[in-house]
């Protein structure tokens, strides 16, 4: 009984650990272009470096082959676009068109027109796919994401609300601004991915990035914070970056490539699931939260409820993964049975009888890692996964 038991767990396993993610399989080189967009309404022409997939690295070179989704990132405070060539480098090989505005580089910058010129790069980005005459004619994918750190991170929202054209926003230790990034965020209605450091003592996370994250109004929003993160350590190095962080006496105990490959675990994952559509991507995602050790975090995320029943096509469980409650849901209306709780050695950990077609069971003294549930009657035996 437990050999077959055994098997079962290890041909769902296979499908449910193992996926390979779409957008990590092709490796590109990195072109670069510099385009203005003029925004007649504003009267405004907006600067814009811009890095794609190529062939080839240089200037002005052609762009691969396929359709490429759009990332438009928006600045922190003196902060010029070379100071996250980091993100382009990791991003573009990946399979993604990244736009940086370099407007609004004063020291008295307008965060609404920084905020305006994010989404206005965004749109126009997208229109070159029908312009026959650029480099990006019939090759960009109409997925967009929304970018920023720090102050640009908070202009990403101002940039979000009340936005149908775009996929997600996502930001790195976002500053509240003027207008507010706070009261924007609560018409904001896209997936959301907000990062925070930690010990930012620049935009400190219980007065930025919490609030921000709090007031989203998405059905999917996930904050992540960085342990032992900084403000300035989600870019490269900047002086005028560093300049401000220098007043706060922090040392941190993280380094700067370390936030870096802690932030890119997660983002790779959640742009090849936002923007490339790949589910797969959100469960790895997921169980990457809930068994890293360098971060903390917070989810709203009804769209893993879209896993509840991805395995079996009766019985239904949710979240997926979960922490603390996990709900079984029983078709039909004879719902008296029993439930058990496997381990991946076939060991029971948890077992009870149900009387109702919905039942709550707590997990939340489990380890983590995956568990088999096995729901039975006298009719039939189902059995599912799920992942604490």
């Amino acid at each position: 009984m437990k050999s077959s038991k055994f098997k079962i767990i290890r041909k769902l396993l296979n499908g449910f650990l193992f996926i390979p993610i779409m957008a990590l399989a092709q490796s590109y080189n990195i072109g670069h272009t510099n385009m203005a967009f003029f925004d007649e309404a504003r009267n405004r022409s907006i600067s814009t470096e811009i890095y794609y997939p190529a062939d080839e690295t240089g200037e002005n070179v052609e762009l691969a082959n396929g359709g490429f989704p759009v990332i438009v990132f928006g600045h922190g405070f003196l902060m010029a676009y070379e100071a996250y060539a980091n993100f382009w480098t990791e991003l573009v090989p990946k399979g993604y068109i990244m736009a940086f505005p370099t407007t609004e580089m004063s020291l008295s910058p307008a965060h609404e027109e920084l905020g305006a010129d994010i989404r206005f790069v965004a749109d126009e980005v997208l229109n070159l796919n029908n312009n026959e005459s650029t480099i990006f004619y019939n090759s960009i994918h109409a997925k967009i994401a929304l970018m920023g750190h720090s102050m640009g991170g908070g202009a990403s929202l101002l940039a979000s609300e009340n936005n149908a054209n775009i996929s997600t926003v996502i930001n790195f230790a976002a500053a509240e601004t003027s207008p507010s990034a706070i009261m924007a965020a609560a018409n904001v209605n896209v997936p959301a991915l907000i990062f925070s450091g930690e010990e930012d003592c620049v935009a400190p996370e219980i007065e930025n990035q919490i609030p921000m994250y709090e007031a989203i109004n998405s059905d999917c929003k996930t904050l992540i914070k960085v342990k032992n993160g900084g403000h300035c350590y989600f870019a490269d190095n900047n002086f005028a970056c560093n300049l401000g962080e220098t007043f706060c006496g922090n040392d941190f105990v993280i380094t700067r490539e370390e936030q870096h490959e802690t932030t890119f675990a997660f983002l790779n994952l959640w742009l090849d699931y936002t923007l490339y559509d790949n589910e797969d991507a959100l469960v790895e995602f997921n169980e990457t939260i809930l068994t890293s050790d360098l971060v903390n975090y917070e989810q709203v995320c009804a769209s893993l409820n879209t896993y509840e029943n991805i395995y079996n096509d009766t019985i239904a469980i949710y979240p997926n993964p979960v922490k603390n409650e996990l709900t079984i849901k029983i078709p039909g209306e004879a719902c008296n049975g029993k439930y058990t709780v496997s381990n991946l050695y076939g060991q029971i950990v948890q077992q009870n009888k149900t009387i109702n077609c919905k039942t709550s069971i707590n997990v939340s003294a489990l380890a983590k890692g995956v568990y088999v549930l096995t729901y039975s009657n006298d009719l039939k035996q189902q059995t599912t996964t799920f992942l604490k």
